[in-house]
């Protein structure tokens, strides 16, 4: 699989998150390597979108949402998870792309010791706290590039020609609820939720044939 070049990440945001359904996020750790298809997204937009951090303006905590793209922006969420977004946007310009959820297929056994050994695949990364859970992604990394060697993502060529992508609303936000700015692989079992999809889409929800995974499933 070939890493994907800082360019991808020079794109709209709502076309990143589009764009990451299907791609491998990976990270490095000192135990080995780990990663899976991303298999839902959320994207987020600061300048017009009241639910996004750091609407209007930029705060310390925001930083890198508002630097250049294709950087990790991670974060805490109720002081309890930690939460994996992508920056997006022209630096100076804030935006980022929430991972919510993977389908792990490398280092499943590394990923089983961090989330348990008799979990079901699918609920080992499902869901946006579950993914740095799986993965070992730790706050420390906040600002990380994603073309480097520790956190980066790739192609993946398993990813059946016949997905089909649906979008919904974003999940546990109380603002700019209606907004379709949610990405998800329609009939893959490791989505963390379900939102009612808009209009023609609501027919979009399809076959999911998986991809390869890598170790004991």
């Amino acid at each position: 699989m070939a890493k994907l070049p800082q360019a991808f990440y020079e794109q709209p945001t709502l076309a990143v998150a589009h764009a990451l359904l299907g791609k491998t996020l990976l990270h490095a750790t000192p135990e080995g390597v780990s990663g899976g298809v991303i298999v839902e997204t959320e994207g987020y937009i600061s300048a017009i979108d009241p639910a996004a951090h750091g609407h209007h303006r930029p705060t310390p905590r925001t930083r890198v949402m508002f630097g250049p793209p294709g950087y990790a922006y991670i974060y805490f969420s109720y002081g309890i998870h930690t939460m994996l977004n992508i920056s997006t946007e022209p630096e100076g310009v804030g935006g980022a792309v929430l991972i919510r959820a993977l389908q792990p297929t490398i280092g499943l056994d590394l990923i089983r010791q961090r989330r348990g050994p008799s979990m079901p695949l699918h609920h080992l990364a499902r869901g946006p706290g579950l993914v740095c859970a799986a993965l070992g992604i730790a706050l420390t990394e906040n600002g990380t590039a994603l073309t480097g060697e520790t956190l980066w993502l790739e192609d993946t060529p398993d990813l059946s020609p016949e997905t089909i992508i649906a979008t919904s609303p974003r999940i546990g936000i109380s603002q700019a609820v209606d907004l379709p700015w949610r990405w998800y692989i329609a009939g893959c079992p490791s989505v963390s939720g379900h939102r009612k999809e808009s209009g023609s889409r609501r027919a979009s929800r399809s076959k999911f044939s998986g991809v390869k995974t890598e170790g004991k499933s």
